[in-house]
């Protein structure tokens, strides 16, 4: 999420505040929205985490990467929307310099998580669907975890390296209304590598993949109809119906995801090609935190489970005795 290096002589004229041009009930109405947005975004994550944490039939695999996505998007509608909104709203960082840092450093290192989240969880469903057996024997709860926390710490140290060695960093240049992370040409390349180029290609290519594996299992229940007999028949379709309807479903939450990352995926592109003012990047940074409000609407809509999930934690059944053990998939 970072800009490249601008003519140092020119950032203050460059960042100047705008006036306020809204009237004084649209901008009550833009902050009680967006309250309204970051309220939606921390309790739906809110819901998944303690969906998938605390019942026990929960806890395969892919749903541990889920529950990896929640927890960067509850982060994000924690600690990173408040701010953008408020900068969005005054078109103007009004915050402080001290509060920038932290934002951007927060900001890129869950933005990047998530992205590298939902690049995960692209790898899991086309291993799940082109190599089943291996995908069983293999893939592990335990190495899905280890997998999440090293892309966890890797995107940590990431981002603080790129903080850290950009002078940018540390410059005691600061102009009022800028919150910016300045990277020279090099470093603006490898960010854009790292946070967009690669991932994006790994989820699209697997996708791809993913959805012509599932064209071919669609054929062979056909072909099974016809030449199994019917024991066998319901066990091999009930596995492939169901390994095709959790791509299908988390092939919608990255199709989602890609459509929110396209705008700031273009800004980044054209930033260095043709001249766009800078302050349209929150307002792109905006649309792609939304995906995080977005989320959890998905799980609901698509997810039984995730919905008698939702009823057993507002009933206050949770906190029954045994309550992990109950059965949410039926």
């Amino acid at each position: 999420m970072n800009l490249t290096e601008f003519n140092q002589s020119d950032r203050c004229e460059h960042f100047s505040c705008p006036e306020r041009s809204v009237s004084p009930a649209v901008y009550i109405l833009l902050y009680v929205c967006s309250a309204a947005v970051v309220l939606l975004t921390v309790c739906g994550n809110l819901l998944v985490i303690i969906s998938v944490f605390h019942f026990k039939q929960l806890h395969t695999p892919t749903n541990m990467l889920v529950l990896s996505l929640a927890v960067s998007d509850f982060l994000v509608g924690s600690f990173v929307m408040p701010s953008m909104f408020i900068w969005t709203i005054e078109s103007c960082w009004i915050i402080g310099r001290g509060f920038c840092i932290c934002f951007l450093v927060i900001s890129g290192f869950i933005t990047t998580s998530s992205i590298y989240n939902i690049a995960l969880i692209a790898v899991d469903r086309y291993s799940a669907l082109s190599n089943p057996f291996f995908y069983t024997t293999t893939i592990s709860k335990r190495l899905i975890c280890i997998v999440i926390y090293f892309n966890w710490s890797v995107c940590l140290v990431y981002n603080t390296a790129v903080f850290f060695f950009n002078g940018s960093f540390t410059s005691s240049v600061m102009c009022p209304g800028e919150c910016y992370l300045f990277m020279n040409e090099v470093s603006s390349i490898i960010d854009l590598i790292y946070s967009c180029i690669f991932p994006l290609s790994v989820i699209i290519i697997l996708y791809t993949m993913v959805f012509v594996i599932a064209k071919k299992h669609a054929t062979a229940i056909r072909e099974l109809k016809n030449h199994t007999r019917p024991k066998t028949l319901k066990i091999s379709s009930q596995s492939m119906k169901s390994e095709r309807k959790a791509a299908k479903v988390l092939g919608i939450l990255v199709s989602v995801f890609l459509v929110c990352l396209i705008p700031y995926f273009i800004y980044s592109l054209l930033g260095g090609v043709i001249e766009l003012q800078t302050e349209t990047l929150p307002k792109v940074l905006v649309i792609i935190h939304l995906n995080s409000t977005i989320n959890p609407f998905i799980y609901a809509l698509f997810y039984p489970w995730f919905r008698r999930c939702i009823q057993l934690i507002i009933t206050l059944q949770i906190f029954q005795p045994d309550s992990a053990l109950i059965n949410v998939l039926s």
